[in-house]
């Protein structure tokens, strides 16, 4: 066998589909495949039940990204790897093999899934857990498999809106929700007596409000325009930014600039790591950050709101990781479709979400949630909730977005110079 041969090759692809990856020890076992609580041995009594165990898989393979590893000793990690030890203890015969992958990155498991796509198919993982651009690159290339006639709709009123628009690409269903995550200002109460709504009283704050102003997504930038209507793309689906709506937004970064609420040392920040990093310096009293840092540590001398918005209806932009089906053996769906589901259950995803300091993607799982408070605040911030763009349209939108902020809080710009050149930047000539 030459390093010419097809067959090098694909052993090639199935050795680096394993590189990169850890089967870790769960349970007390030496690898992460789970397996079942021993059981009397059942017989098919009828064809069908003979054909239907023929074709369901003995081992379920999952793809996990690096937060979710079942063995960092977290709570939400504890409970997970209990449910999957649940889940092969109802199904005689059936093993659950577990696996860490990058999300990104050569090795990850976006660049697996092509990899393995093209040169080895029966090496592909059946259960991956992905956030919504990783759905988005991978539906669109063909590497995941809708869900549209295996599981009920998401519309039955119980899942939030953020949590569908992460499972649907296309009028398909792509993906079960499991975990959000969204933006959310954060305060110290002993400093702020009452976190400010609107923009009017943002301005009266008399103290900066920390954001990563030099975020090359421009996260919050994009929130509030979204917020005060700001569409991202015209009737074609094309990208574009509302030049009045936008210039809106930077007047009130300029006004907040000027009241020293957003000073223009806020431009060193390009990342969401850097702003929570000087809020814990106390550089400041507030700062706008992700929810999971909240929910997860809740320190005790921080509170959490919504982010103020131009007349203080709540409104964030949210992101969130999804169950997929990656495995192109039709056969092998249906008993991975019913592990999926068994993930994303209401009870299971009230104790796990509440452990793990994400936002449930259903209503039903808040109600097991013990602290009252966290549970009224995550109930709002997840029904004002609506996902990011596309990434075809981030890709377009983020960086004039990020200029002009940088320059309006710089005094490098005018709002209605700033906002007329990136609207013309994102429609291009």
């Amino acid at each position: 066998m030459g390093p010419n041969s097809p067959t090098f090759y694909v052993l090639l692809v199935i050795y680096l589909l394993g590189a990169g990856c850890s089967e870790l020890p769960i349970s007390g076992q030496a690898t992460a495949t789970l397996e079942p609580t021993p059981t009397a041995t059942t017989i098919p009594t009828s064809t069908a039940e003979s054909t239907q165990a023929a074709t369901q898989p003995a081992t379920i393979h999952i793809w996990l990204p690096p937060q979710f590893d079942l063995t960092n000793g977290s709570p939400g990690s504890g409970l997970l790897r209990e449910r999957l030890n649940e889940f092969t203890s109802r199904r005689s015969g059936t093993k659950v093999d577990v696996r860490v992958k990058a999300v990104s990155g050569a090795g990850g498991i976006l660049d697996s899934l092509i990899t393995a796509n093209a040169a080895a198919p029966l090496a592909l993982p059946d259960l991956i857990l992905i956030p919504r651009d990783v759905l988005e690159t991978a539906a669109l290339k063909g590497l995941l498999f809708p869900l549209n006639d295996l599981v009920s709709p998401l519309d039955d009123g119980d899942w939030y809106a953020y949590a569908q628009q992460l499972a649907h690409l296309q009028n398909s269903t792509f993906g079960l929700p499991f975990a959000g995550d969204a933006l959310i200002l954060l305060y110290r109460p002993a400093d702020i007596a009452e976190p400010a709504r609107d923009w009017p009283a943002t301005l009266n704050l008399g103290t900066a409000l920390i954001f990563p102003a030099a975020d090359e997504q421009a996260q919050f930038t994009l929130t509030e325009y979204r917020a005060a209507g700001g569409q991202v793309e015209d009737q074609e689906g094309r990208p574009m930014l509302d030049m009045d709506i936008l210039e809106s937004v930077l007047t009130f970064f300029q006004s907040a600039e000027a009241a020293g609420v957003m000073p223009f040392w806020l431009t060193q920040y390009t990342d969401d790591q850097q702003a929570w990093e000087a809020y814990n310096q106390a550089q400041a009293n507030l700062v706008v950050t992700w929810t999971s840092r909240f929910l997860s540590a809740l320190p005790v001398d921080t509170d959490a709101a919504p982010i103020p918005t131009l007349e203080g209806v709540p409104f964030t932009l949210a992101n969130g990781w999804v169950w997929a089906l990656s495995n192109p053996q039709v056969e092998r769906h249906p008993a991975t479709v019913e592990l999926a589901e068994f993930l994303t259950a209401s009870d299971f995803l009230s104790a796990w979400t509440a452990a793990s300091g994400y936002l449930p993607p259903r209503s039903s799982a808040l109600d097991g949630w013990s602290n009252a408070n966290l549970q009224s605040l995550a109930e709002q911030i997840a029904r004002s909730a609506q996902i990011f763009p596309s990434a075809d349209v981030m890709t377009a939108i983020s960086p004039a977005l990020q200029q002009a902020t940088v320059e309006v809080l710089k005094e490098q710009s005018d709002p209605a110079a700033a906002a007329q050149e990136a609207a013309d930047t994102v429609s291009g000539p």
